[in-house]
């Protein structure tokens, strides 16, 4: 049996109480670092990040994709027949961490991991909603943990090595779960998805450690990061995919109640919206109090969205995620 779609039956995202500021960030940087000149609040003015979220230190990926998972499956009880573990971040390399959230959960069903850096979450969505069309599955939990700030670098070499180390100093941890669960209603659920990759770009961001290339991290255990890179990158693909979409779609800014788009740094979301030619008050800027929560940050700011009346069923949505390797994830959905 098939159906035309799934639709988005529960949501949750759960963020440590624990937090950071940026502030003293800064201040832990210069005392781990004496001999480096850091200047004062530069991390805050090219980022625009008040805090950071952190997990308590005995917490795992696992946890936090937990904690989410909890409160999406309040949001709609009922049996899962699949769990797809969709983040960035891992517990271990064996097994996949999908088992562990499972267990964790008391649900006895299929499980895989979907990895794909901040896209996983949209990416694992993509895999469920491909499922259940197909009629294998009827409900899915997609939940992700997101635990980067174990790859921040804090004992510097020199000032290169903190430009290369910059962007993991505003990153966050947190979860997110989506239940998604068939529909024959076309009228709801995902209605188009697509994805981009431009993998030449795959070395411009990298947390090399863990495998094959450097099975026993060392000094490689931390972000190494080409920021503005990032930037450009990003900037080079264009708003072309996205304009295809709403054209394939029939659609135009105005039809849409939420944009939700990744957010790496406050400064890099004007010359985005710009080029995109989209309203900034089509979305909901949530890297300046929660910092960049990776494949977490657009589940949040839909929950955002839910919390302030902005959205609610029948609202249209399009999710926009940037990823480095690099990749462009786009996904319409109707509430």
């Amino acid at each position: 049996m098939t159906f035309a779609t799934s639709r988005i039956a529960g949501l949750g995202v759960f963020l440590p109480e624990n937090t950071r500021s940026t502030a003293q960030t800064e201040l832990d940087l210069r005392a781990a670092n004496p001999g480096l000149r850091l200047a004062t609040g530069l991390i805050h003015r090219l980022t625009g990040v008040e805090r950071v979220h952190l997990r308590d230190d005995n917490w795992q990926t696992s946890d936090l994709a937990v904690a989410a998972s909890g409160i999406a499956l309040a949001e709609s009880p009922g049996d899962i027949d699949l769990v797809i573990f969709a983040s960035a971040s891992q517990d271990l390399i064996e097994p996949a961490t999908s088992h562990i959230v499972a267990a964790k959960l008391d649900l006895d069903c299929p499980v895989m991991d979907v990895k794909n850096a901040c896209n996983s979450m949209l990416n694992g969505l993509q895999v469920a909603d491909a499922l259940i069309s197909s009629g294998q599955y009827g409900r899915v939990l997609v939940a992700s943990g997101e635990a980067p700030t174990s790859g921040v670098r804090w004992s510097l070499k020199d000032h290169a090595q903190f430009i290369r180390s910059f962007p993991g100093y505003t990153m966050s941890d947190g979860g997110a779960a989506v239940v998604l669960e068939a529909t024959d209603d076309s009228r709801t659920g995902i209605i188009d998805s697509r994805f981009h990759a431009v993998s030449k770009h795959w070395d411009i961001g990298t947390l090399p450690t863990g495998g094959s290339v450097n099975p026993r991290g060392g000094d490689d255990s931390f972000f190494d990061m080409d920021g503005a890179g990032l930037q450009a990158a990003f900037m080079e693909l264009g708003p072309g995919p996205v304009i295809d979409l709403l054209e394939r779609n029939g659609l135009d800014w105005d039809d849409f109640d939420l944009v939700a788009i990744h957010q790496v740094a406050l400064p890099y979301l004007p010359p985005i919206f710009d080029r995109l030619g989209v309203a900034s008050d089509k979305s909901v800027i949530v890297v300046a109090d929660h910092g960049n929560l990776a494949s977490v940050a657009l589940p949040l700011q839909l929950q955002l969205a839910r919390d302030e009346g902005k959205v609610g069923p029948g609202s249209l949505v399009l999710f926009i995620g940037l990823a480095g390797g690099i990749s462009l994830g786009l996904m319409v959905v109707r509430l």
